[in-house]
This record gives structure tokens, sequence and C-alpha cells, in this order.
């Protein structure tokens, strides 16, 4: 039998003098590890010239990262993140029931077990992150995450912590070697929204990978109800 073809570790989805953005698969490292190169080296490899990351994603993760192009840019780029002028909407899945289905998760994050992080309720490393989410099926609910900090581990964490850890997460959902195990980690870079130069740049791209996030449930939230994040009740939401 014939083996399929690999999946990409990325797709560009927007390439200017600028930056590049691209759409990450799940289960790449963003640096170069033990197994293999990272999406850094990659990238810099199919474009022939150097890239800049200015945000990460963790390995599961899948969606959306820029590179700047050149060090002036990444400097911009840098700034905007870490002044918090950048928009950032997340899809993830849970086979939990959360407590609650709405609102604000905020508080301090600080290391744990086994290379995890957990919350707190300091104000050390704070992390805050706003969601909504809707049932998709009996056992299976959706959430959209709006993380305003860009903390390790910040979705993954907050949605622990609400009892709604995310599917095929290998660090937070207790049943991570379950047989046979989830065909990828449940959390997807969504939408990107940045200021450049004065411009507003604005990126979208559903995930393409797993097949929960291929279900039609989930085709029909994302064409309807979340069709346009930025509509949504975000700052104080109830919950």
């Amino acid at each position: 039998m014939s083996q399929p073809a690999p999946v990409p570790a990325f797709r560009i989805i927007e390439q200017n003098s600028r930056f590049v953005v691209i759409n990450k698969a799940p289960g790449i490292s963003m640096h170069k590890d033990d197994q293999a190169a990272g999406l850094a080296m990659l990238l810099a490899r199919e474009l022939g010239q150097p890239v800049w990351p200015v945000h990460r994603l963790d390995r599961m993760t899948s969606g959306l990262v820029v590179f700047a192009l050149s060090a002036e840019i990444a400097a911009e780029l840098s700034g905007a993140f870490a002044a918090q002028q950048v928009s950032k909407f997340y899809l993830a899945l849970s086979d939990h029931k959360p407590r609650k289905k709405q609102g604000r998760i905020e508080g301090g994050m600080v290391r744990s077990r086994r290379g995890s992080w957990k919350l707190t309720r300091t104000d050390e490393n704070r992390a805050r992150t706003e969601f909504h989410s809707a049932s998709l099926k009996p056992g299976l609910r959706a959430f959209l995450c709006r993380p305003y900090t860009g903390k390790t581990h910040q979705i993954r964490v907050a949605l622990k912590s609400i009892g709604a850890p995310i599917i095929g997460d290998p660090i937070y959902h207790e049943k991570e070697h379950a047989v046979p195990p989830p065909d990828r980690g449940y959390l997807h870079a969504w939408q990107l929204r940045f200021p450049l130069g004065g411009d507003s740049c604005h990126y979208r791209a559903d995930p393409d990978e797993g097949a929960l996030f291929q279900l039609p449930e989930m085709a029909s939230l994302l064409r309807d109800e979340w069709c346009d994040p930025f509509a949504l009740n975000w700052h104080g939401a109830a919950g």
C-alpha cells in the first residue's frame, strides 16, 4: 500500500516585502529541536532569505504565524505584540463541559510539574484570556479564545482551569494516552490582526487538519455565529 503524502509544515498565506504570514501545521516546532528542523529554518530555506519570528505557537498548535523579513520590521511588530495592539483569535475543542460558557480567565502563570504551567491568584506573570463557547454535539464543545497577553501555554492552561482541557493536549488533558490517540491537539490560531506602518493587516486561516475540526457543525459555527469575532462581546463578558 502506498503511504499518504506527508503534510507540509506550513502554507504561505501572504508574502510581501515586509513580512510573511503562514498557516503552521500541528506538530511542528517553531525552532530546531532534536527531531527536525524548526519552522523558522524551514521557512527561511524555502524563501532563500532570513526571517525574524516575532511571536510563537506551541508545537501542538496550528494556524497563523507572522515572520518579519527585516530586523526593522521585526522590531516594529514585536513592539505591537508587546503593547497588546495585536488581536488574536484561537479555536479549541474540548470533550469536557466547562464550568462557565463564556467570560474571562485571568491570573498569574507559574511553572508546575513536567513542563506544565498553572494559573494562580497572584499578579506574577499575569495572563488574561476571554472566550466564548458553543456545543457542537453531545460531549464536544468549541471555544473561541481571545488572549490579551502572550504567555507560554496561556490558552491551554486557561481552558484547563475551567475544567475543559483541549482534546489531544499532551500535557493538560488526562486522556493523553488514550487508545486510539487523538489525531492532533485541537488548538488553532484562527485570525490575526496587527498594525504596521499605518496599515491594519488582518488574516484568517480556517483549520484544515483534524477530523473534529472538519465536522459540519464546526463549519456552520464559523460561517454563522462566529463569522465576525470582532462583533462579539469581549470586554467584561458575562460569566
